[in-house]
């Protein structure tokens, strides 16, 4: 039935002038429904904002700081200085535990294995305990200084490359060695003629697996060396300082470098031979 449409319009205004408390109510949810949007579309962008990689400005300026430049500087220079006295002790060490047999053995091999197995706290404490019993101007020219990042670094990463250096050579057959001691050589003259050119594939693994082992040391370093800016501090113990002071983009940059570094330096690796280390 069709009604008039002044007839519908006077009944909307009747209802509506006598339900007015109906209305208040719907314009008050109205209200509370829009504050309550407002708010978790706030809440929403500051996390996105927060977790957003697609910003490069903080990272940039984040490099840009001193402070993570000197922890970069500090990490190349100590891990490098690591991986070369890790090399210098794990090549005889291994050949010794490969090819000789004497007295004790299994437990060198024992000592060896411990700072693999043994928590990285522990390994910095262990020094500091340590270089109690020394004289106090070896313990003040190294402990809480840039000499005891590389300590605490030589630690864990020279037994990794002890290990990788006696599976090299336990790969590589004694039949060559005495071949070259019937032809004249005396046994260091076979181990540089003939055993380490072979070797050379475990040596660049012992190295990479060093190199990058010392690159993420972070509790020895914590303990014995401290997180000092400007003077102890390297890429893990920035990100752990960072962190601290709840500079997300600083910490996020670290890491980013960390995982590069640790990714540029096995790829090198590989490309130059280590896929044919027991070759």
């Amino acid at each position: 039935m069709d009604l008039p449409h002044g007839l519908l319009w006077g009944e909307f205004i009747r209802v509506r002038d006598s339900g007015s408390e109906f209305w208040d109510g719907v314009h008050e949810i109205t209200d509370t429904t829009q504050d309550e949007l407002s708010f978790v579309v706030g809440e929403q962008s500051k996390i996105v904002n927060a977790l957003s990689l697609s910003r490069p400005n903080p990272l940039i300026q984040a490099l840009r700081s001193r402070d993570i430049q000197f922890s970069i500087k500090l990490s190349l220079v100590s891990c490098t200085v690591t991986t070369l006295l890790s090399l210098w002790v794990a090549i005889p060490i291994g050949y010794l535990m490969s090819r000789f047999t004497f007295r004790g053995k299994a437990f060198v091999d024992t000592l060896l294995d411990i700072p693999v197995v043994l928590p990285p706290l522990v390994v910095g404490l262990s020094l500091l305990i340590l270089f109690r019993y020394v004289p106090d101007w070896l313990s003040d020219a190294v402990v809480y200084k840039w000499p005891a990042v590389v300590l605490a670094q030589f630690m864990v990463a020279c037994a990794f490359a002890v290990r990788t250096m006696r599976v090299t050579f336990d790969q590589i057959p004694q039949r060559y060695e005495q071949v070259a001691l019937t032809l004249g050589c005396n046994r260091q003259q076979a181990f540089w003629r003939v055993v380490l050119p072979q070797a050379r594939g475990g040596v660049l693994a012992a190295g990479t697996l060093a190199w990058a082992r010392a690159l993420g040391e972070f509790g020895p370093i914590l303990v014995f060396a401290g997180a000092t800016r400007q003077k102890t501090e390297v890429l893990p113990t920035s990100a752990f300082l960072e962190l601290q002071a709840g500079r997300t983009e600083g910490m996020l940059a670290v890491s980013l470098i960390m995982i590069a570094t640790a990714a540029l330096v096995f790829v090198v690796a590989r490309t130059f031979g280590m896929k044919r280390i027991f070759s």
